[in-house]
């Protein structure tokens, strides 16, 4: 495995472009695993600080304001939605007006108790990483945001594959083929990783 900052064979991260990769504000970090220790750093300030009180998950503003607490100590560009294409999300000039479609489609189903609280949860994760909003961290904002949701909603944050003992890789392969179940509009296999 390789500990390359940027490798483009590494299927956990969405690849950035040139200009955004130099929009890294941390300037001792040369290798992925520094990358990633300040990563997730700044994601567990941004956990303590999304739950330490009340927030409305359900609003495009609050959803940047959060990736940009996530990731705004590593990347200049956190908070920003993507102007560039991927090879999944949206096109970028969709992302607002898809955002704001999919918070509609939410709002309905939770006011109409169109599904269960756990599948509304769900499918909002997934139509979220789905649009693909941001240059990357889409996953591990999606999930926050989900979780944020959930409380929101009364119902304890999702487990999202903890509780099966496996390693990390098989987590993430399970997570990775939940959601393009999901894509195929299979949500029950999402439904199951979430708890399990």
């Amino acid at each position: 495995m390789s500990d390359s900052l940027f490798d483009p064979e590494d299927d956990a991260a969405t690849p950035l472009e040139a200009e955004e990769r130099e929009q890294l504000i941390p300037t001792y970090i040369t290798v992925r695993s520094e990358l990633n220790e300040a990563e997730q750093i700044n994601i567990a300030d941004a956990d303590r600080w999304a739950f330490s009180r009340k927030r409305n998950v359900l609003d495009a503003g609050f959803l940047r304001t959060l990736h940009k607490r996530m990731f705004g100590n590593v990347w200049r560009w956190a908070g920003q939605y993507r102007t560039t294409a991927r090879n999944i999300g949206v096109d970028a000039y969709r992302i607002g007006t898809d955002l704001a479609a999919h918070i509609d489609d939410v709002t309905f189903w939770i006011e109409n108790e169109t599904y269960e609280l756990d599948e509304i949860v769900a499918r909002f994760h997934h139509r979220l990483v789905q649009i693909h909003p941001f240059p990357n961290g889409n996953g591990r904002h999606g999930r926050l945001a989900a979780d944020l949701l959930a409380k929101q909603l009364g119902v304890e944050r999702f487990t999202w594959g903890s509780k099966s003992g496996a390693d990390s890789k098989t987590i993430r392969d399970d997570y990775v083929a939940a959601l393009r179940a999901a894509d195929e509009h299979n949500i029950e296999t999402l439904k199951t990783f979430v708890r399990s």
